[in-house]
């Protein structure tokens, strides 16, 4: 079987930055193992694989790696930003994904893509687990958790640069990965923030969009501010803008095409 496969560097408009991404639109899914087996050759943080429904929605799935993903954000805007060169007509795309729902994709001025997200805000914790601690180089000053990650908040940037973890300790707090954050001392960003995944993912993720939903309605309270604009200071490097309503997140980025080919299965 011969499948199209596109490769894309996502939450930038810079070649070799960014976040990349696989995006295989299919007409019916593949087995579970076969989809896995294609992200384990792809090496990248998510292969997306898409089935457009009779409603003209996009059935969505991600998987890294090493598992499948709930929630990517990164290889969400990936995936539109092929659909949309391949269907010039559109400005606007329904996908689906079991742990979200149904949530609008639209093409916006200046080829930014707006992903429509659940606000995915973090709650305090009191208790931090040890595996935690030991895994993180610099101790955190606050911890908060959402349905995705611990959250890290350090006193500056510099400490978020600097940090660094230990894989064998934070591996131990699967199902949830790790975002270190704090403000953003460059005026040109609100926040920043680096993200290690070694349960779900490998090592530290290059962009990650899925845990904005997160950090946007965080900063938000802590920056009174409602449009917020994120770096993710990994070696690529991404940017993200980022709109919070009350229950919704709007995610706005970039996306550069790297590779068109074939994979045969």
């Amino acid at each position: 079987m011969k499948l199209k496969i596109n490769i894309v560097d996502a939450f930038t408009n810079e070649l070799f930055k960014g976040n990349q991404a696989a995006v295989i639109i299919l007409k019916e899914w593949l087995s579970e193992e076969t989809m896995q087996n294609i992200a384990i050759e792809n090496n990248l943080s998510e292969t997306a694989f898409l089935v457009e429904d009779e409603n003209r929605v996009f059935n969505i799935r991600w998987f890294s790696p090493i598992t499948e993903i709930d929630f990517c954000g990164h290889a969400t805007l990936a995936s539109a930003f092929i659909l949309f060169n391949e269907n010039k007509q559109l400005n606007s795309l329904k996908f689906y994904a079991k742990a979200i729902g149904e949530f609008e994709v639209t093409l916006e001025k200046d080829d930014y893509i707006q992903m429509n997200f659940p606000n995915r805000k973090p709650s305090k914790l009191e208790l931090i687990p040890k595996e935690l601690l030991n895994g993180l180089s610099i101790k955190p000053k606050e911890v908060y958790l959402n349905n995705q990650a611990y959250f890290a908040i350090y006193e500056n940037e510099n400490e978020v640069l600097e940090v660094s973890y230990l894989k064998e300790e934070l591996e131990k707090l699967v199902p949830y990965d790790v975002v270190v954050t704090a403000k953003a001392q460059n005026k040109e960003y609100d926040f920043i923030s680096r993200y290690f995944w070694p349960a779900n993912g490998g090592e530290e993720d290059p962009v990650t969009g899925s845990i904005h939903t997160g950090l946007a309605p965080f900063w938000q309270e802590r920056l009174n501010k409602d449009t917020l604009i994120a770096l993710q200071a990994s070696k690529r490097t991404g940017v993200l803008i980022c709109k919070i309503q009350k229950h919704r997140v709007l995610l706005l980025g970039k996306a550069v095409q790297y590779l068109e080919g074939y994979i045969n299965i």
